[in-house]
């Protein structure tokens, strides 16, 4: 075969592989015990677009809106942040051989001045938010030993933050229940 047939076979597989419309993951990946106990608890607000649910290969993930959290520009838990929290305690309580990662991401707006004086960063505001979310499940039976924190900041964006409604979406705290190391 020529150079130019090689070139023009591997080009058409290329773009034919480029059409093939691809699976999405969690119809490939069955719902595991903690991605249904986790469902349980969170259905009376299943509707909520600020709970969101994924079961992805090697975890299962919780993303929960900063708005349902927190009050605007601060760290400090919300009433409807605990009680949303509380809900979930009791399925994260028992877990065995699994972690729990607590992970704050905030938008690429700089922090505000009233906080500006405890918190100079997006990174320290959204690690003080997975603190206060690591504090409060621990507070509600959930081993502190399992669960661990990291503040992101605005390094890693789902959507644009040159409007309002992405900003609010980079705006979350994520909770990974993931395998322990052994």
């Amino acid at each position: 075969m020529s150079l130019k047939t090689t070139f023009a076979a591997s080009a058409a597989a290329l773009l034919l592989a480029a059409c093939v419309a691809p699976v999405p993951f969690n119809d490939r990946v069955a719902k595991n015990e903690i991605y249904q106990r986790l469902d349980a608890q969170i259905q009376p607000a299943a509707s909520s677009p600020k709970e969101q649910l994924e079961q992805l290969q090697n975890l299962v993930r919780l993303t929960l809106a900063d708005s349902l959290l927190f009050p605007s520009g601060s760290a400090q838990l919300s009433e409807s942040g605990k009680a949303a929290l509380a809900r979930l305690a009791p399925a994260l309580k028992d877990l065995s051989n699994q972690r729990i990662v607590v992970k704050g991401f905030s938008d690429d707006s700089p922090v505000g001045m009233p906080l500006m004086q405890r918190i100079v960063s997006n990174v320290e505001l959204s690690k003080a938010r997975a603190a206060a979310v690591q504090g409060f499940l621990a507070a509600q039976g959930v081993p502190q030993d399992i669960i661990f924190i990291s503040g992101l900041g605005e390094s890693h964006p789902v959507a644009s933050n040159d409007t309002e409604q992405g900003r609010a979406q980079n705006r979350r705290v994520e909770i990974d229940v993931v395998a322990a190391p052994a």
